[in-house]
């Protein structure tokens, strides 16, 4: 199942620089999540603005989204800030917006590669599970969820999203259709792509938006990552209408690409 690159997440979502740090992007209808556009698509965007902004030239390590407000598919426009901090890293500030107002924020930090006397740790090895083509193929509705549409997902341990199982976890080879890049900005897609881990504890959907996202590179991606890469999510805690997930992605070959943490109010 792996696939070609076919288009870049700048095609994808018409991204175009309209004024001096000023950007705008069009998510459709198909991009719909539980309650709005999905959550990893204004995410990638954020970053994709820091990265022309001012972090061309430097890779991803830690973004720190928050959202302000709740997104409806259409146009959005995006102001970025870029803060240099020393000769390695530059911060960028970014924020998006809709004509409600301001939706979201995010601060994404991009640093240099350098070489030093501290050993490589490569992170947490990835699970042992079958490979991707050993697994079958599971989409949720489209009429329930049609972002579902916009992935390829094959669990590869773990329970089912709403099959009543006791344990709060998933873990699952995804790739995104159309194919893109691996790169920060989609692997931010592709670690919301699962719902939220608790869903298979229960037999019918609730509404679970997103309020904050954090996530940290563990690699530069100088190396490409082909997809599917490998999602693992796992509740942290659910309680008194707020939830916490950690997930966890790595690519084919088990490196670790990227971990994310994901605060979310439980509505339902």
């Amino acid at each position: 199942m792996k696939q070609l690159t076919s288009r870049s997440l700048v095609e994808a979502f018409a991204l175009s620089e309209i004024d001096h740090r000023v950007w705008e992007a069009w998510v459709d209808e198909s991009w719909r999540g539980w309650t709005g556009p999905h959550g990893g698509v204004i995410a990638a965007l954020l970053i994709e603005v820091a990265r022309r902004a001012g972090g061309r030239e430097l890779p991803v390590r830690a973004v720190d989204q928050r959202f302000l407000g709740r997104p409806t598919a259409g146009q959005f426009t995006f102001r970025a800030t870029a803060h240099p901090v020393g000769r390695s890293a530059v911060v960028v500030d970014v924020e998006a917006f809709q004509a409600a107002g301001a939706l979201a924020s995010a601060s994404i930090t991009f640093g240099r590669t350098i070489a030093t006397g501290v050993a490589d740790h490569a992170g947490a090895p990835a699970p042992d599970v079958p490979a991707p083509e050993h697994c079958s193929a599971f989409a949720m509705p489209p009429e329930l969820l049609p972002v579902a549409a916009h992935f390829e997902i094959r669990p590869a341990t773990g329970p089912l999203p709403l099959s009543g199982a006791d344990d709060a976890m998933m873990c699952a080879w995804i790739a995104l259709r159309p194919a893109m890049p691996t790169d920060a900005a989609t692997l931010a897609i592709l670690a919301d792509a699962l719902p939220p881990a608790f869903f298979p504890t229960l037999t019918t959907p609730v509404a679970v938006p997103t309020v904050a996202l954090s996530m940290h590179l563990h690699t530069d991606l100088r190396t490409p990552a082909p997809q599917p890469v490998l999602v693992c999510t796992a509740n942290a805690s659910t309680g008194g209408g707020w939830s916490v997930d950690d997930i966890d992605i790595w690519d084919g070959g088990g490196r670790m690409l990227a971990s994310a943490r994901q605060t979310r109010r439980v509505l339902g």
